[in-house]
């Protein structure tokens, strides 16, 4: 019998700049110091709350991702509880050693300790590996969150 490598932990205010980091495709564009204090932020919190958790993965002892959890609604309409797997990330030289595995599996337990049927997540659209490994593990496609600048918004519904 293998023993996993991979170990789970609640975040802490000193992970900042490694979520920085990592997260930097989906956190406010900003300077890096501010990104660190917003994800700060985040974490004080996550602490104080009871519906949320980021969760951070190690492997071998190093920083190799996280996910941000959230016990919430499907939607403001669909009352349907879910655990929401926000930006479930994993350093590229960790892939494909059951870091993300690990994660989502924080996000089904925690799901299940909750009664929640169900569990969501949110991965970067452009990330073909990420939604392929989401597919794998039995999540498809709910709603597509678009985004844009709402001046350019404006602007396309004033033509």
């Amino acid at each position: 019998m293998t023993r996993s490598l991979v170990t789970l932990r609640a975040a802490t205010p000193a992970d900042a700049p490694d979520l920085a980091d990592l997260w930097t495709d989906v956190v406010r564009r900003v300077g890096r110091e501010d990104q660190v204090g917003d994800l700060r932020q985040v974490i004080s919190r996550v602490d104080a709350s009871t519906d949320e958790r980021v969760v951070v993965a190690e492997y071998d002892g190093e920083f190799a991702g996280a996910v941000h959890l959230q016990a919430t609604t499907m939607s403001g309409l669909n009352l349907e509880p879910v655990v929401r797997a926000l930006s479930p990330h994993v350093l590229p030289r960790f892939r494909r050693h059951g870091v993300g595995s690990a994660l989502m599996d924080a996000a089904v337990s925690w799901a299940e300790e909750l009664g929640v049927a169900h569990v969501a997540t949110a991965a970067v659209s452009g990330s073909r590996d990420a939604n392929r490994f989401m597919a794998r593990i039995a999540l498809g496609p709910y709603a597509v969150l678009r985004v844009a600048p709402t001046h350019a918004v404006r602007a396309r519904l004033a033509a």
